[in-house]
């Protein structure tokens, strides 16, 4: 009976999904304007959603998300959607509203509060973490922005020894990488704000950054010299904490899998063929330094992933199994956000934009509830559903 089901559940999907998207030809149609109303809106500010929009897809602009995720900071297949699709579009979700509730009534002179980002997998937390930053950016937030550090701890593009620290080790291609993305988030607010650094950097005998250099400056030093990347990225978030303080500018700090700092190892390999801890990554301590609560004018989001460590420390998504106890204490106290499954009205939106799209192309009677069943409205998985095939 149960191979009977799941026989036909796979024959429904194959029938049901299409695997080319066309845009949806415009109506002038009452009845289709209000279809879409169900499921769009048209306020395309994250600083003007309300709980009026929770389930709704909001569209970023194009030169907004070139911007901002350029980098990094969206899912892969989601960006596949995106260029499928011809337009970003992101589901307004309450976890996603409590943390801009909690931004816009912050006070900013007090020290950096942290929020934690954490759930079970493909729920959402990424996109949750990129709706926010897109009111961060569009709102004069210096961003931070690490998209996903495993990248860093599992599959770096190169790793070499430090020359400035024994026994530690620099990735210099990812610093150089994160630097380009940090100048592309924030160039407008770099040139308006025109910030200086505070000391003189030297690099070598023969480079330095003199004393009221500009941060882009510093940034562009540490772009063209690959080879002191990651001590410019280190220089870089110690002079914005700085500049915090004194009030000069406002940060906001965003780091997706966060908990891979305090993995116990990483895929990394000393010159004795030792797998390096992450703590001997010099990239680490940076953003330990600016996600600890002794500055103001900051606020620091985090997640927290399982897929986030490597088999074996996957039994739980709680943040506190995840950080460890090292990395719980740096952390706490802290104002943890859970994201979970879509709720009913999620899901049914959710299934109104692919049909819109003209993703889903043939809905027999009942085929909602099918994919409900198979997906236990769990994001990604529905995701992984109606992908093409």
């Amino acid at each position: 009976m149960f191979r009977r089901q799941v026989a036909s559940l796979s024959r429904l999907q194959n029938l049901q999904m299409s695997t080319n998207a066309a845009p949806a030809p415009t109506s002038t149609a009452a009845s289709s304007s209000e279809a879409i109303n169900e499921f769009r809106t048209a306020v395309t500010n994250p600083g003007e959603h309300s709980a009026l929009h929770v389930a709704k897809f909001y569209t970023i602009p194009v030169e907004q998300k070139k911007k901002i995720f350029g980098g990094g900071g969206l899912p892969k297949q989601y960006e596949q959607q995106i260029k499928t699709f011809n337009e970003a579009c992101l589901m307004v979700r309450s976890p996603a509203l409590e943390l801009l509730h909690y931004i816009q009534n912050a006070d900013l002179s007090k020290p950096a509060v942290r929020y934690v980002v954490y759930g079970a997998n493909g729920v959402g937390k990424t996109l949750t973490m990129a709706h926010v930053l897109h009111y961060g950016s569009l709102n004069d937030f210096m961003l931070v922005h690490v998209p996903w550090v495993p990248n860093w701890m599992k599959r770096p593009k190169e790793a070499a020894n430090s020359s400035t620290q024994e026994g530690f080790i620099d990735l210099p291609f990812d610093a150089a990488a994160w630097l380009v993305h940090f100048k592309t988030q924030n160039l407008k607010l770099l040139q308006q704000l025109d910030l200086k650094t505070s000391k003189e950097y030297v690099w070598s005998k023969r480079e330095s950054t003199p004393a009221g250099s500009t941060l882009l400056e510093l940034v562009e030093h540490g772009i063209a010299r690959i080879k002191y990347a990651s001590e410019t990225t280190a220089a870089l978030i110690s002079e914005i904490k700085q500049l915090s303080n004194a009030g000069i500018c406002k940060t906001m700090v965003i780091i997706d899998g966060f908990n891979a700092f305090f993995h116990p190892e990483t895929r990394i390999f000393s010159d004795n063929k030792q797998r390096v801890t992450p703590d001997r990554i010099t990239l680490t301590q940076p953003f330990l330094d600016i996600t600890s609560y002794d500055w103001t004018n900051g606020i620091c989001i985090l997640s927290v992933d399982k897929i986030a460590m490597t088999e074996g420390y996957m039994a739980s998504h709680m943040p506190r199994y995840l950080l460890g106890k090292e990395g719980f204490e740096h952390l706490d106290p802290f104002i943890p956000v859970h994201v979970d499954n879509y709720t009913d009205k999620e899901f049914y939106n959710y299934i109104s934009y692919y049909l819109d799209r003209r993703w889903i192309s043939k809905t027999p009677p009942g085929f909602e509830e099918q994919l409900k069943f198979m997906s236990n409205k769990n994001p990604y998985e529905l995701m992984q559903l109606v992908k093409g095939l």
